[in-house]
């Protein structure tokens, strides 16, 4: 089953079941164009505190994330230390994972170090071009595709950590670089704009 009828009545991607926060989420964040260099960042490390998790664990969380890490400005995530890092690994409102968080701060390192806007234009550059055809199921949404295993590529060359191909294509999705909505989702009936 590809679509699930919410109690307000209306269709959307059966990944979002009924829980209210998935409901929002998916409303109003999963596939519209997310810009600027915070932004990415946050989502970046979001993805990354992910992989092996549910995106529900990690939506619930988001706030405590938000509060723990400075709001994801890179620079300030750039500061921490091996202090932080034990702060944040005493913290049960995150996910308490040593590599995890020492890859959010490396990224930031590496994100304050580009120019204003340098992440967002690198990241949209690999956005796909063209017209895909709407996935008709949830089977026809891939894993991965070429454009998230180069951007996972060019990534870890700059040396990103926790950008593994699919965790990257979670993030095109999530971020509106493709849009994913399956036929039958209310949220694919309105008009979209990847860039």
């Amino acid at each position: 089953m590809s679509i699930h009828r919410g109690p307000d009545g209306l269709a959307r991607c059966a990944w979002v079941g009924d829980d209210p926060e998935y409901r929002r989420y998916h409303d109003e964040e999963w596939g519209r164009p997310l810009h600027g260099d915070r932004a990415l960042f946050e989502k970046l490390s979001l993805e990354g505190f992910q992989a092996g998790l549910s995106w529900i664990t990690i939506l619930r969380k988001r706030p405590r994330f938000r509060e723990v890490f400075a709001g994801f400005e890179p620079e300030a995530v750039a500061r921490f230390d091996e202090g932080d890092i034990e702060r944040l690994m005493a913290d049960p409102g995150i996910v308490r994972n040593r590599a995890k968080i020492v890859a959010t701060i490396g990224n930031a390192r590496i994100v304050e170090q580009m120019d204003a806007g340098e992440l967002d234009a690198l990241m949209w550059s690999f956005a796909p071009t063209g017209r895909r055809p709407r996935p008709a199921a949830l089977t026809d949404v891939p894993a991965a595709t070429p454009e998230s295993a180069v951007l996972s590529k060019e990534l870890r060359r700059r040396g990103f950590r926790f950008v593994g191909p699919t965790t990257m294509y979670a993030l095109m999705q999530s971020t509106g670089m493709v849009d994913d909505h399956v036929a039958g989702c209310w949220r694919a009936a309105s008009p979209s704009t990847n860039r």
